[in-house]
């Protein structure tokens, strides 16, 4: 085969590939790299979602990224605002001409005698296969294609109009409108107050109650700090000051989480006076051991308040012609059913991935260091943070990398794969979480040990002290030659 050698390829082009490619811009700038997008534009989960109200579930000074402030006033920002930043950053950093769209990744294979994946897309055009030393995985751990399926008995009999949140129709008016919203986690918290404000009611019909906390959209510490300090320095501290109040907040909840529990039931409770009902705000499960819902500016309990929306929990039994026929007898009407039931986990963007031909079984593997794969060379997989902001864990994993690669260049190493220790390595709980989306996919997600390195870490900041402290020839990483002699950039491969 023959071809141009790129040096990455970027497979993504939402906050994790944009955050790669500033990171190498910054610590590799004689690398050559491309992003490979499948969409007809950047920003990933942000350009996909469009159903009303979408927004950020975490603060921005997380959410942004670590080399460009957020300079909103709000931080908890619309989708739309969030698309704006990414434009902003990829026009301020002329990625523009790195990306390539409509450009979908449908295999890569390692050769190994080459030291090189050649990855297959397929274009408007017909197919292509690239060459790359580093395959750089930033597609998120979710199917954009294919939501969870929460097999509803009868949604076909449904004479209304059915939405899943993923595929939101432009024109839907539902004005005036019964709405029943199926589901209780943060797109249905989000859905619900957004819909509420023109439609004639909005039920949200749940299952399971989440733990939800209102929080203003506006952060007063990071605004004060903006009028006091330089643009930089100011997003930079507000930054840190925000990721260590998380941690400890976290951390609390998760030592004493009857407290928590207390705390956030009485939170809610005062939030909606007469109107709450605590088998409606009491999960079964303990703060934190799934994701807490944010309710920006108490939206949501607003919502409730004013009559225009309201929660029942209860099961279904099954959808009429008319609306939602529970367990009870009882029959919610409706217009329009939205399903917010959840995520399917897809990990790498449903990818063949394989090495010299053998089928790589993630499942099989060991997370190294969060980011890369055991026995997998050259390749970086992100996988965000299931407790803070995606992008903390993006950012890490891109500068991590970008080290790696600098590494790989001074000794005179083509190839960089975690090799596990002989006597093998010992399981450990893969998430400190219940969800469903990851529970019912867990199998396709690499393993995680006890420990660091080989720990799929939900610390930020252990995993920042990690990152700091222990360098990257760490004698688990194993740097090794090729049986063919390394290709020069751009050069052709005979």
């Amino acid at each position: 085969m023959t071809g141009p050698v790129l040096d990455v390829v970027i497979v993504g082009a939402g906050i994790a590939g944009i955050s790669m490619a500033a990171h190498l811009q910054d610590q590799c700038p004689d690398r050559d790299f491309l992003m490979l997008e499948k969409r007809d534009r950047l920003g990933g989960t942000w350009d996909l979602f469009r159903y009303p109200g979408v927004r950020s579930d975490s603060d921005m000074q997380t959410l942004g990224f670590s080399f460009e402030p957020w300079d909103s006033d709000d931080a908890i920002a619309p989708g739309g605002d969030i698309l704006d930043y990414l434009d902003d950053v990829v026009a301020k950093r002329g990625l523009a001409s790195r990306i390539r769209y409509n450009c979908g990744v449908q295999s890569a294979d390692w050769h190994g005698d080459e030291g090189l994946w050649h990855v297959t897309v397929e274009t408007s055009e017909g197919w292509e296969v690239l060459c790359t030393r580093w395959l750089y995985m930033a597609t998120g751990y979710y199917d954009y294609e294919q939501p969870y399926d929460a097999k509803i008995a009868g949604l076909e009999d449904f004479e209304g109009q059915g939405i899943h949140p993923q595929f939101w129709p432009e024109d839907l008016d539902y004005a005036g409108k019964k709405v029943v919203v199926i589901g209780s986690g943060a797109t249905a918290v989000t859905i619900v107050p957004a819909m509420a404000e023109t439609a004639g009611h909005v039920t949200m019909l749940q299952r399971t109650p989440t733990w939800m906390a209102s929080k203003p959209s506006r952060d007063k510490v990071t605004n004060f700090l903006r009028r006091v300090l330089p643009r930089k320095p100011a997003y930079w501290l507000s930054r840190k000051v925000n990721t260590f109040i998380f941690a400890m907040m976290y951390k609390a909840a998760r030592n004493n989480p009857q407290a928590a529990a207390s705390k956030l039931s009485g939170m809610t409770r005062n939030e909606l006076g007469e109107h709450y009902k605590a088998e409606d705000f009491t999960p079964p499960y303990n703060p934190w051991e799934q994701r807490l819902c944010l309710v920006p500016d108490s939206d949501f309990f607003k919502a409730i308040q004013q009559g225009k929306a309201s929660i029942r929990t209860a099961h279904i039994d099954k959808v009429e012609a008319a609306g939602i026929r529970l367990d009870d007898g009882t029959l919610l009407e409706a217009d329009i059913i939205v399903t917010a039931t959840g995520l399917q986990l897809s990990l790498g963007g449903k990818i063949d991935v394989t090495l010299d031909g053998r089928p790589i079984i993630w499942g099989e593997e060991f997370f190294y260091r969060g980011c890369l794969i055991s026995n997998v060379p050259n390749l970086t997989f992100v996988f965000g943070y299931l407790n803070n902001s995606f992008t903390l864990r993006a950012d890490n994993t891109s500068a991590y990398t970008c080290r790696v690669l600098n590494h790989m260049k001074a000794v005179g190493k083509p190839v960089a794969v975690p090799r596990p220790p002989a006597e093998g390595l010992v399981e450990g709980p893969l998430f400190p979480f219940s969800s469903g989306y990851l529970m019912r996919e867990i199998h396709q997600v690499p393993k995680s040990t006890e420990s660091l390195p080989w720990r799929l870490n939900h610390d930020y900041l252990a995993d920042c002290r990690d990152f700091r402290r222990n360098p990257v020839d760490d004698g688990k990483l194993s740097f090794e030659d090729t049986a063919q002699s390394p290709v020069e950039p751009q050069k052709e491969l005979a």
